[in-house]
């Protein structure tokens, strides 16, 4: 079954509808709609904005599974949104146009493929929804240590991420995300991140799917108990995220959660015969929130994440 718009999240029956939604020519996506047999609020759970994190995928395929008596209010899951890039492997980007889908929000109506499906969901899901989870894990390149990020600023959405339980929390801002372009539409939004390399197994997806349930507890969606989260309040941080100067080999100094020092050595970039390119110090005190594990790296990508103390 194929839609050119979603069906209505709230109908008042207790349904489960699952199919495909085409928001334009090009671009098939496959949904769940899960409406409990009480009213409630509405939960939307995105995954596969970068289509090789497939913990946080196979999350969303078995969050399709809920049955209706299980829940009050209704459950949305878009479980793969960049379906090519799903089936091809790709890192981070949309094999339609070689853009990060999650730096395209709030996009445009005219623009590229990632634009043009960053502008419907903006307009045409987002604001159907009471809260958001936009599901994600390190990418085939990259390893990290859990975290959640919610808007800063957004009181609602910090107590989304304190719900889902992971033990570090990071505040960020700016255009370009999909958390932010929800919050600025009056959703309250978070995006986990679970395993990492593209890797998935039962304790990662188990994590996340624990930390989903958590929020429904939080929403009145499902009743307690559910299991409990590894620290009541997390630690909240912000995000500090150098780039590699220059093409090479990247070698890191450090390691996922390893403390770090104004000025520390993060890690060198070489050429293939040993020559140093680029030595690449911290300007944060703080520690590894992830860091890229591909020998390989480019001019301009991301190289570690450093949470550094949130400001009070």
């Amino acid at each position: 079954m194929t839609m050119n718009t979603l069906p209505p999240f709230r109908t008042g029956e207790v349904r489960i509808e699952q199919g495909y939604v085409r928001p334009f020519d090009g671009v098939e996506i496959p949904f769940g709609i899960v409406e409990g047999s009480e009213p409630g609020p509405c939960l939307l759970v995105t995954a596969g904005v970068h289509g090789s994190e497939f913990c946080s995928i196979e999350t969303a395929v078995r969050l399709m599974k809920r049955r209706p008596e299980e829940i009050k209010g209704t459950l949305v899951v878009l479980p793969i949104l960049n379906v090519q890039g799903f089936h091809k492997r790709s890192i981070y980007i949309m094999p339609e146009d070689g853009k990060n889908l999650n730096r395209m929000f709030p996009g445009r109506a005219d623009g590229s493929t990632s634009e043009r499906l960053a502008h419907w969901l903006v307009t045409n899901v987002y604001p159907q929804a009471d809260a958001y989870l936009d599901l994600h894990g390190g990418d085939l390149d990259e390893s990290l240590a859990p975290f959640t990020i919610f808007p800063s600023g957004c009181e609602k959405s910090k107590a989304l991420a304190t719900a889902f339980g992971i033990p570090v929390a990071v505040a960020a801002g700016g255009e370009g995300y999909t958390v932010n372009s929800a919050y600025n539409v009056g959703v309250p939004s978070i995006l986990p991140e679970v395993s990492g390399n593209g890797l998935w197994g039962e304790d990662t997806v188990s994590e996340m799917m624990a930390g989903v349930e958590r929020v429904m507890h939080h929403l009145g969606m499902i009743p307690g108990p559910v299991q409990p989260a590894l620290q009541t309040v997390p630690q909240f941080v912000t995000m500090w995220v150098p780039s590699a100067p220059s093409a090479g080999l990247w070698y890191s100094a450090k390691e996922l959660s390893d403390p770090v020092a104004v000025g520390d050595v993060l890690g060198e970039i070489k050429d293939v015969f040993g020559k140093v390119l680029a030595t690449v110090r911290s300007e944060k005190e703080g520690f590894i929130l992830y860091r890229l594990t591909s020998l390989s790296v480019n001019q301009g990508e991301a190289l570690l994440g450093v949470g550094t103390p949130l400001a009070s």
